[in-house]
């Protein structure tokens, strides 16, 4: 490309320059070779480069060209990029003969530039097949496309000195394919091939080498005779099995420790998760998209599924392979696979190589390897369909480190610690809010280290210095410990918020909304402004401030925490609020099975309220009820009995329970004393599960609308948002919504968890708010 010049030989005095600065997911997706191509269409000249907020374009040439390169920036970029801000400014025009892309530069602020991991595209899964390709069966083709991204990723710009592939240097044909702007492998960092990239091998049970000519083919081997095998993935190991064989299933529940809560299964494609489940076209959508999460489906009648996968559950996690390892080894096995976080309960899932051979042994007989280090711990995200939109339950590889964008600027940069429970952190600067990969429930000293390295890492490619700390109000939780360290630490101010209130300006962030708005945040617990467990609340929210207008009359939770794990200890107090001792409770199967003695115990704790806190969460009135109907006095895993209950209720439609609101106090309660009475006359009656559930999910649905309304009398019709882990159950959440749309604007969650790993987005922005106000 030449400069433009006037007829006579001159320099085209029309000829103008833009320097123009692009923000978002443009690094590590073909970004800068598109607009190199888009140049030469437009007949522009200048350079391109990455740093650390984006890409920068110094472009010359006349203004039509300009203008027309400037457009299609943004109406031809490649699919995996995405744009948040386009800004140019006019400058000096240059005499630049082509146009050409440049070394990274670096700038005073970062952005995160890095995109998530992105499944295998089509063009790499065919090469990955064709026995003429020189990458046929290479389990670590990638391109720009496609390929690990951020779980490599060691510093921004990303460029390839600053990923783990930097100690694999590329061979001729290789280099050749990074150096070819015209090439769909340009400057794709994590580029190799057979003859100079990243090898898989395997290992033992005791974690020594075994010698293997194949090891994903050997390893499928195994895997189709009943055996468990650790697999290094993107952000971490998997522990698989064979999906479809009861003993191996087993086998992997008893070496992990994971009794009942349900397991993910992975499989090659739509088609083959189309055999075990009913899926949707929204659903299909999302198990395609390619963040390629966990997808919550119905698993079919006829699925060749081990019961053991979730048992007790029509529902079935699935996800669609979406690396080429994957790709080989369930073409290679043959079967659909169970592939869950590679850890003991409780634990983060293992990603450093030694820690994974020393955390697996005893579980794994066998571990297929590769020597391309993981830079950042990156869980498998959640997704499911609810009212007909897709909802990330946990937000981690495939999302991460994608950030929220806000439609108010944030004051100054804030750190958010999260929550005790699902742990998330959110680092929160100018418009973007970057939520850190799921962590997991921080009671252990592994989760506690993972959450500080989640925040250490972010901090490091955002260069990120926090001038202020947000934080739950509990301060029992660790990230709140963490939290008030570090401000002492730093001299930094922080905000503790209120859990529900964080909850609603999380989803509220999410969709832009300024506030006022409605917010019905349902979950298990969050601390109170009165010192009270909530979890049932109607808020009158704003980012700075709110107004508690209604919530659920409270149950004692005999025993805190250890009623949610006996679930029969809620049910009981329900009841005893609302027969008194006029309770049937020997004539309902639920205490049939309950020590007469735990029994007698139990009762003198509610009646004394001694080590029985009242709590007003709607989480726990799902506990109850579906420890009556379902006749289930115990839980293994937090959610486990609401789980049930709302599995239970598919293809039941019936009347609501009764129930009262009481606005005798300063706060509307929601009294579920008549409830309690008429599920207990239909357990006494012998009135199907099904139909119990589904009277129970209408009552509440119809109990949150109509809490709605009466608020909307006093405040004006004002915007709603549903937040709270319970709104991952699509059937309330679905029948609220009926309920309420076309009557109210109701928003709910999408991007952004509704449960705690999405609430560090809300605790950041309501510490902005109140640091302003």
């Amino acid at each position: 490309m030449t400069t433009q010049r006037t007829t006579d030989g001159g320099p085209d005095l029309s000829a103008e320059g833009r320097r123009i600065a692009v923000s978002g997911t443009v690094q590590g997706v073909g970004f800068r070779p598109f607009v190199y191509r888009l140049a030469h269409q437009t007949g522009v000249t200048g350079r391109v480069r990455n740093d650390a907020a984006g890409v920068t374009i110094e472009a010359f040439g006349s203004p039509a060209a300009l203008d027309a390169f400037q457009a299609r920036l943004v109406s031809d970029r490649p699919p995996a990029a995405s744009i948040a801000a386009l800004r140019a400014e006019v400058i000096p025009a240059e005499p630049a003969p082509r146009f050409e892309i440049v070394e990274s530069g670096r700038s005073a602020e970062r952005r995160v530039a890095i995109p998530p991991d992105l499944a295998t595209c089509p063009e790499c899964l065919r090469e990955l097949g064709d026995p003429a390709d020189r990458r046929h069966r290479y389990p670590f083709t990638n391109c720009t496309a496609c390929g690990p991204r951020f779980t490599i990723a060691l510093d921004v710009p990303y460029d390839r000195p600053a990923t783990t592939m930097a100690g694999f240097r590329m061979c001729p044909a290789c280099a050749r394919e990074y150096g070819d702007p015209l090439d769909r492998r340009f400057h794709a960092q994590p580029n190799a091939c057979p003859a100079c990239g990243p090898r898989v091998a395997l290992r033992d049970a005791a974690g020594a080498p075994r010698p293997s000519a194949d090891p994903i083919r050997d390893c499928a081997d195994l895997l189709r005779a009943g055996g468990i095998a650790a697999v290094k993935g993107l952000g971490g190991y998997h522990l698989a099995c064979d999906a479809s064989a009861p003993a191996a299933v087993r086998t992997l529940r008893e070496r992990k420790r994971r009794e009942e809560k349900p397991l993910a299964v992975m499989v090659a494609d739509l088609d083959a998760a189309r055999a075990l489940a009913e899926v949707s076209p929204a659903e299909a959508a999302l198990l395609t998209s390619p963040e390629r999460p966990i997808v919550l489906c119905r698993r079919r009648p006829d699925a060749a599924l081990a019961a053991e996968i979730a048992p007790g559950s029509p529902i079935v996690g699935l996800m669609l392979a979406y690396a080429p390892l994957h790709h080989l080894l369930l073409a290679d096995a043959g079967v659909p696979l169970v592939m869950t976080s590679a850890n003991l309960s409780d634990e983060p899932i293992a990603f450093e190589d030694g820690e994974a051979l020393a955390r697996l042994a005893g579980i794994a007989d066998l571990f297929l390897v590769h020597d391309r280090a993981i830079a950042s711990r990156c869980d498998d995200s959640v997704a499911r369909v609810v009212a007909g939109r897709p909802m990330v339950m946990r937000r981690s590889r495939g999302f991460v480190p994608r950030p929220v964008r806000t439609a108010r600027r944030f004051a100054r940069p804030v750190l958010a610690a999260g929550a005790q429970l699902k742990n998330a952190c959110c680092l929160a600067r100018g418009d973007e809010a970057t939520l850190g990969p799921h962590v997991g429930d921080l009671d252990g000293l592994e989760t506690y280290g993972a959450f500080e390295a989640a925040v250490a890492r972010l901090e490091t490619f955002l260069a990120f210095r926090p001038e202020l700390l947000a934080c739950d109000l509990h301060p029992l939780y660790l990230s709140t410990r963490w939290a008030r360290e570090r401000a002492g630490a730093l001299a930094l101010p922080l905000v503790e918020v209120q859990h529900h209130h964080a909850h609603a300006a999380a989803c509220m962030a999410e969709h832009g909304l300024e506030g006022p708005a409605l917010a019905l945040c349902w979950d298990g617990t969050g601390l109170g402004t009165d010192g009270a467990s909530w979890g049932g609340e109607l808020l009158l929210a704003e980012a700075a401030r709110f107004d508690r207008l209604a919530t659920f009359r409270p149950v004692p939770l005999a025993g805190g925490d250890r009623a949610i794990r006996d679930p029969w200890r809620i049910a009981l107090a329900a009841l005893l609020d609302a027969f008194g001792e006029d309770a049937p409770l020997d004539r309902l199967p639920l205490f049939a099975g309950v020590p007469a003695r735990e029994l007698e115990v139990v009762r003198r704790m509610l009646a004394t309220g001694l080590n029985a806190p009242p709590a007003h969460g709607a989480g726990r009135a799902f506990d109850a009820a579906g420890a009556l109907a379902l006749c289930r006095p115990s839980a293994r895993f937090e959610g486990q009995v609401a789980l049930a209950l709302d599995a239970a209720a598919h293809g039941h439609e019936a009347a609501p329970y009764p129930f009262d609101l009481d606005a005798s106090g300063p706060v509307e309660a929601l009294d579920l004393r008549p409830l309690w009475r008429a599920l207990a006359a239909d357990v006494l009656a012998a009135r199907p599960a099904g139909e119990m559930s589904a009277r129970f999910h209408a009552a509440l649905a119809a109990a949150g609308a109509e809490q709605v309304r009466r608020a909307a009398r006093r405040t004006g019709k004002l915007p709603v948002v549903l937040t709270g882990g319970c709104f991952q159950n699509a059937r309330l959440a679905e029948a609220i919504r009926a309920r309420l749309d076309g009557e109210f604007a109701v928003y709910q969650h999408g991007e952004v968890p509704p449960g705690d790993g999405g609430i560090a987005l809300g605790q950041a922005v309501v510490a902005d708010a109140v640091a302003r106000a």
